[in-house]
């Protein structure tokens, strides 16, 4: 009986795969890699490493809060419209009082766009 032919594998090009996750790829400015660089540096840990650690410390971070209910907002608005009449003349016309006191709760045209706390206007809405 013939010895049968002995197959070998053929080695695979390249370096060997490092890890079975998959890669992603992410663009960052230079300022922020160079807050991650010194993170790692700090703990003693590399790139990737430091990268996976901060987003895990991200994501356990739980949100700051809920926003306010219906009856906050209607209790902060009765507040805040007290606390605006007593500063308002009364000398004042009525309808000059009604147009300070909106331009108070509203604030400041310039600072209207940068308010964080309240959501965008819809264009044409």
């Amino acid at each position: 009986m013939k010895k049968s032919i002995k197959v070998m594998p053929k080695k695979r090009r390249g370096r060997p795969a490092t890890g079975k996750d998959p890669q992603i790829v992410v663009r960052m400015p230079s300022i922020l890699i160079a807050g991650i660089d010194a993170w790692g540096v700090a703990n003693g840990i590399v790139r990737s490493e430091t990268i996976r650690r901060l987003i895990e410390l991200g994501l356990t971070v739980k949100p700051n809060g809920r926003s306010p209910s219906d009856s906050q907002r209607s209790r902060a608005r009765e507040m805040a419209a007290k606390a605006i009449d007593g500063i308002i003349p009364k000398s004042a016309p009525p309808d000059e009082q009604e147009s300070r006191k909106l331009r108070l709760v509203k604030g400041p045209e310039e600072f209207r766009e940068i308010r964080k706390d309240r959501s965008k206007k819809k264009p044409g809405g």
